[in-house]
């Protein structure tokens, strides 16, 4: 060609190359470039795309089981370097009232009887034949959409079953990861704000490295028409949940979902993975473990592993799994770390963790003193600033009424709703000698706090409970409470008991 040649290029030559036949021959074979470019892109960009299903779509099948479902916080076995298999699985759908909190009431919809509904596990690969089941008790039709389904609706529109009735269907497991679950039926918000979500996990190949326990949690947020700790049968309040402003943030679907006997438990040197799921319907999850740095975090139930995290964002509809090993003992305290949800509004849970101290790790407490710069004072809110009001006659049981709901707003976070306390760090309450020794005591305690080391029920605390600002009435009512609670002995605290003993 002229341009490869040695000799000087002329103007006659350069004409004779741009003819209208050079033109032509320069169109075509720029045209077949870009022809050829774009074809080798697009194949490139359909192989990148389809890679992932074909490899798991094409896994041939060895085999059937019945599948393993777990309530929670319960997670079904490993599995392993096992096949893919068919996997045959039935899943229940419940209405049921049960608790949300001491006193407090929920009419939930549950996939097989608990909130979160059953852990499903699988493996990529796995062809899974779902069977759904409504219980005819129930008054809606309800349906599932699984997140970690590739087809119409994950589920919902196969899945779709009225009360009485039960629907199959089947789908293959393609995407390793932690998947979300919930009912799709109209209004979507609605079903899934009474409790119909859970998680299913798909290992992948060869399964996910051994650890020594294995636990199943998942928040959401719950909207009735009372306010947190209102006793009674609560319902579901449709324009809160739309305004996004829950009455409760749980783990687990209750207050207590992971708390007293549903504490979870492990001892020191375990490796713990949490799968952990947030159901919604709308707050995303600030996810902590106070006391306690994840080794690992499967970012968002996929395969990216971040390490050493304090805190891990899951969205409403998202999932994560978190490892770390426990250290030493201690009472782990599980919180959505967008705090005031866990302190008042219940997204709080307690793993207990038994065993050997390790100094070299955690040495605690070494020494004691006080501090008090100069001028320094105890802080109080003078009484004219108090909301303090009139008294009333209030009979005892109106006290102990009244009393339940400031406990469950104000006291539950460190005594518990079941007033055991936390163990090694907050008193309990329930049966508690130091409490029903002396009543004044106990109305010092919330008019100006508690420091030092106590002794309750034979077990040593040293810790400190700040000045509470309440009223007369209030202290009254919430004291009338927990004497008449958890086997206390009954006393009626009144408003002239509190009066007196302000300084």
């Amino acid at each position: 060609m002229a341009s490869c040649s040695k000799k000087p290029i002329h103007m006659e030559t350069e004409i004779k190359i741009y003819s209208k036949n050079g033109l032509k021959y320069l169109f075509i074979l720029l045209m077949g470039s870009i022809l050829l470019s774009c074809n080798g892109g697009k194949l490139e960009h359909q192989n990148y795309f389809s890679s992932s299903a074909d490899k798991y779509a094409n896994i041939k099948i060895f085999g059937e089981e019945q599948a393993v479902l777990t309530s929670p916080p319960l997670v079904p076995p490993p599995v392993g370097n096992r096949p893919a298999k068919k996997l045959y699985m039935e899943m229940e759908i419940i209405e049921k009232e049960a608790e949300m909190a001491d006193g407090v009431s929920y009419l939930y919809w549950t996939f097989g009887g608990t909130v979160p509904g059953s852990f499903v596990r699988t493996r990529v690969g796995d062809l899974v034949e779902f069977k759904i089941k409504n219980h005819p008790d129930n008054k809606l039709p309800h349906n599932i959409d699984l997140h970690a389904v590739t087809g119409q609706g994950g589920g919902a529109e196969a899945s779709f079953v009225a009360p009485g009735q039960e629907k199959t269907f089947s789908f293959k497991v393609i995407n390793p990861g932690l998947y979300v679950y919930h009912c799709a039926t109209a209004p979507v918000g609605m079903h899934i704000a009474n409790g119909m979500y859970g998680l299913i996990l798909v290992e992948p190949e060869g399964g996910l490295p051994p650890v020594d326990k294995e636990f199943y949690v998942m928040q959401g947020d719950f909207y009735t028409d009372g306010k947190f700790g209102q006793p009674g049968l609560q319902p579901f309040n449709m324009q809160k949940a739309i305004d996004e402003n829950p009455d409760y943030v749980v783990f687990n679907g209750s207050v207590n979902g992971l708390n007293g006997e549903n504490a979870l438990a492990a001892n020191t040197g375990e490796s713990i993975r949490i799968f952990f799921g947030n159901g919604g319907p709308n707050l995303a999850s600030s996810f902590h473990v106070i006391g306690e740095i994840f080794d690992k975090v499967y970012v968002e139930g996929g395969s990216q592993i971040n390490a050493n995290v304090q805190t891990t964002l899951v969205p409403a509809g998202g999932a994560a799994i978190l490892e770390f090993v426990a250290d030493v003992p201690s009472n782990l305290v599980l919180v959505d770390h967008s705090i005031f949800r866990a302190f008042n509004k219940g997204a709080l849970g307690v793993l207990a963790v038994s065993g050997e101290e390790n100094p070299q790790v955690f040495a605690g407490e070494i020494m004691e003193g006080i501090y008090l710069p100069e001028g320094s004072v105890i802080q109080n809110m003078p009484k004219s600033e108090l909301e303090i009001e009139a008294p009333t006659d209030l009979s005892k049981a109106d006290r102990i009424e009244a009393g339940k709901k400031l406990y469950m707003q104000a006291c539950f976070a460190c005594h518990q709703s079941n007033g055991e306390g936390v163990p090694n760090a907050f008193p309990p309450l329930a049966q508690s000698d130091y409490l029903n020794a002396d009543v004044n005591r106990s109305i010092d305690a919330l008019l100006y706090g508690l420091s030092g080391e106590i002794e309750v029920n034979g077990k040593k605390y040293n810790s400190i409970m700040p000045a509470q600002q309440l009223s007369n009435e209030e202290v009254a009512n919430v004291l009338t409470y927990v004497y008449n609670s958890w086997n206390n002995n009954g006393n009626l605290v009144s408003p002239e008991m509190v009066k007196n003993r302000r300084k």
